[in-house]
Order: structure tokens, then sequence, then C-alpha cells
């Protein structure tokens, strides 16, 4: 079963020095069909304006996954962790107890990343910050695993039984993803089209996937996105 959650059905706000969409409910935007999917509680599509960013502000009990498209916007938080974040790196933060930190574009080109939440397993964890470099090394990658409960393939660990994974391919190309019986997946269009079992998916587009055995993935432009499975 295919769900599909089309680009322009997304929230979409635009704040001057964010414009920002939202797959499932954030903030202001409220849709009682996309609270989230599973454990996923928030995908977000930011684009930061030059000199700008967000301010200093606090999150709890979430596992807080950051993904650059384009751009680089600087980190800060209150266990000390200062860098510098783009496109191929990937930051977790697991919020737990409580984290601060701010995001801020000092560039003056336009920021763009992915923001997404995952509830935790387990409430008031001790709050940690980790990063990654994952830059591909061809636009055939193919999918590569970013995050995961365990660390497995050396990818970012969180505290859920979730797993995220990078799709890299070109354009005419095509590849098929096994899924367990007892997962489900949620498969986000970042730049490209595709087919996916027949199905056109395009920039900007979500489709919760559930009770299938394999994804057959047909790229119609060179294409990246995301893949989240889940428990079922």
């Amino acid at each position: 079963m295919l769900n599909i959650r089309k680009s322009g059905e997304r929230g979409h706000y635009d704040h001057g020095w964010l414009d920002t969409r939202h797959t499932f409910s954030f903030g202001q935007f409220y849709d009682p069909k996309h609270l989230g999917f599973r454990s996923m509680r928030v995908l977000n599509d930011d684009i930061v304006q030059p000199h700008t960013g967000f301010g200093e502000h606090e999150h709890r009990n979430m596992e807080i996954i950051s993904y650059p498209v384009h751009g680089r916007f600087a980190h800060r938080d209150s266990t000390g962790h200062e860098s510098s974040i783009g496109p191929g790196q990937v930051q977790v933060m697991t919020a737990g107890s409580g984290i601060k930190h701010s995001e801020f574009n000092h560039s003056d080109q336009p920021v763009r990343f992915l923001q997404i939440w995952i509830q935790p397993s387990q409430d008031n964890l001790e709050p940690t910050y980790t990063e990654r470099d994952f830059s591909p090394t061809s636009s055939n990658e193919g999918l590569r695993l970013l995050v995961s409960p365990d660390g497995r393939d050396e990818s970012l660990t969180i505290h859920q039984d979730a797993l995220i994974s990078r799709l890299l391919i070109t354009q005419g190309e095509q590849l098929d993803i096994p899924l367990d019986k007892d997962r489900v997946a949620w498969l986000q269009v970042i730049e490209g089209d595709l087919s996916l079992d027949g199905v056109r998916l395009e920039s900007g587009d979500g489709v919760a996937i559930e009770q299938r055995s394999c994804l057959r993935i047909l790229a119609k432009s060179d294409l990246q996105a995301l893949l989240f499975t889940l428990p079922a």
C-alpha cells in the first residue's frame, strides 16, 4: 500500500528569513491526518536566507537529525559543540533531558536542510551530539545507511528502532530495495523524479509504504531521496 503525500499538500510558511514546508503537523500547522509516521514526528524542509538563522532554543526528549542539502550552517549547543555542517554531513542530537542549540547561516547564499524528529524509546536520556561525513564517492551511490539504533555500517546512532538511508541514483537507473515483512517505510524525495512501482513521485513528494516486500525505484532524473524504515 502506498499513501502519497504530495509536495504541495505540505504545510508551507514563508517567514521571510525562513521558507519552510512541513510534511507532518508542526508548530502552527495542524493536519489531523498527518500527525507523523510511526515514531517519526517531524519532517521539515527548511530554506534559511543568508545571514539569518534559528536563535538559541531548547528541545527535550526527541532524536533530532539534520540533513543539509545546499549550503552550510553553523551549529552551537549547550553540550559545548560548535561546528559547520554542509552537504554530505549528517547531524544527530539526542535532546533527552534538555539541550539548547542554535543554527545560523553566515553565508551570502540560502541554506536548505531537512530537519527530522524521531520519538526516542526512552525519555530523559543524557543529551548528546554527533555528526559524520557521508559524502558520496559518486552520483550513483545507491542506498547508504546514515542512521540506525546500533551504529551498523558506520552509521550514526539514535535511541529508536529506525533506519534512515540516503538514496542517490542517476537518471535511468533502477534500484530494487527489499523491505522486511515486519517493517514499514517512508520515502521522501529531495531532488529529482522517480517511479516507485510504477507510481510517479516528484521533488518534495513523500510516500508511506506498507505491506510491500520490495521497492522498485526507477530514476526519471538524477535522484536524491531519504528512505526511513520503521517497525510495522
